[in-house]
């Protein structure tokens, strides 16, 4: 009883400062708790939403993100975002129609954006091209980019932003905006590159077969089998100064080419050294440092 005589006092209160009833007060209450409720209960739709289009897409146990995959969690974290700001300004612009007609504010708000709009032309700028890249399905979340001098990992992207997240594990944020040229690294297949240099005095026929059977044999491999996506090839890249440069050609599945390389890279090491062909650098080797140069006699005054 202490606590409802405690809430009628303060709906007393609040009458008695905006000089009206309390029965107009109470009403008003429950209509903005009205408000905020389906708002909330709206947001969990929308999430709803979201882990629906999520459980659509086929997930591969590997830990590899499919296409569908990649583009169902970007539209759906569009969804989300785009569903929490809407939302948010709905429920903010109905609170204020239960104190102030919102129409005249409106009417404000709209000569207020435009005049906004002439001095955030790259906000603009950022969500129209958001926009296209989710219609375009340039890349998604998963995908390993390059854009505005950044390269990362997509963690997150809104219509205004893309996150990156790089090796470093440093964070990234590029406006969509300034995405004017886009290189995506792990879309449909990609490529592992892997160069060797070998000796002239390497009979190259054998070392062309060497290079080949490790590759059958990491293609044959339970484990690394799957990361393959269709044949691979050897061959002579470059006659240098100081050794003759083979280079492997490994096509494996969207964002495998860097595990692939570095097993590829250890294997193949091992495997030249047990066939004994050596391996050299490009460069010209390190010359020896010169020996100082002999100290010079002293003069002895009167010699």
């Amino acid at each position: 009883m202490r606590e409802l005589a405690v809430i009628d006092d303060v709906f007393s209160r609040i009458a008695a400062f905006f000089d009206t009833s309390r029965g107009a007060v109470l009403e008003k209450f429950l209509n903005i708790a009205g408000i905020w409720i389906a708002a909330w209960l709206a947001y969990q739709l929308v999430k709803r939403i979201s882990q629906r289009m999520l459980a659509h897409v086929h997930h591969q146990a590997d830990g590899v993100l499919s296409p569908a995959e990649q583009r169902g969690q970007t539209i759906a974290a569009i969804v989300r975002s785009v569903g929490r700001v809407v939302i948010l300004v709905l429920a903010i612009l109905l609170t204020a129609s239960q104190f102030i007609p919102i129409a005249p504010l409106l009417a404000a708000g709209g000569i207020l954006g435009l005049a906004v709009s002439f001095g955030s032309q790259s906000v603009v700028k950022d969500v129209i091209a958001g926009f296209f890249i989710v219609f375009e399905n340039q890349f998604g979340i998963g995908d390993v980019i390059e854009a505005a001098g950044k390269s990362g990992t997509v963690e997150r992207m809104t219509l205004r932003v893309v996150m990156l997240r790089d090796v470093r594990g440093v964070l990234h944020v590029v406006p969509n905006g300034q995405i004017t040229t886009l290189s995506n690294l792990t879309r449909s297949w990609s490529r592992a590159i892997v160069e060797v240099g070998v000796s002239y005095a390497t009979d190259l026929d054998h070392a062309l077969g060497v290079f080949r059977d490790e590759i059958a044999r990491l293609q044959r491999d339970p484990a690394w089998g799957p990361r393959f996506d269709g044949d691979s090839g050897v061959g002579v890249e470059d006659l240098g100064q100081y050794a003759v440069m083979v280079r492997a050609l490994l096509k494996t599945r969207p964002g495998a080419q860097w595990e692939v390389a570095r097993e590829f890279r250890r294997r193949i090491k091992n495997r030249l050294d047990a066939e004994g062909i050596p391996i050299y650098s490009m460069a010209p080797p390190e010359q020896p440092p010169a020996p100082p140069p002999p100290p010079e006699p002293s003069i002895l005054p009167g010699g």
